[in-house]
């Protein structure tokens, strides 16, 4: 093989907070202490529809969570305690990176405001 060999290559970059955010409790999550809210900006879909990525926030209180699919996540400001049910609990802050599995089942006690990036495998 001749010459340079040229992969063609797609980067997706997205700004904080650009895409119009849901402000709805996201499926699966259910308040269990206090009034929590969250905001979540899907900033980008794969092509087949396999990936997501984007931001998301939320204010103090307690949700329960079941997930369906992995999450990688990478937080960027506040505090968390994230216990899977009958698991030990993980003290999560700003600069920590994380991946919460699909079976995943527990709570999220948000102590203080948080803003994250995540990146969700759907398929």
């Amino acid at each position: 093989m001749s010459g340079s060999l040229i992969i063609p290559a797609t980067v997706t970059k997205f700004g904080v907070k650009t895409a119009t955010p849901i402000e709805s409790d996201l499926e699966g999550w259910k308040k269990i202490d206090g009034n929590p809210t969250m905001k979540t900006w899907v900033e980008y879909t794969s092509e087949d529809g396999s990936m997501i990525s984007g931001w998301w926030a939320a204010t103090p209180g307690t949700y329960h969570a079941t997930y369906a699919a992995p999450e990688f996540v990478h937080m960027i400001e506040g505090e968390i305690t994230i216990t899977p049910d009958g698991g030990q609990p993980v003290k999560i802050g700003p600069g920590d990176a994380f991946v919460v599995e699909a079976d995943f089942k527990g709570t999220w006690v948000i102590e203080k405001d948080v803003f994250k990036h995540f990146t969700i495998k759907l398929k």
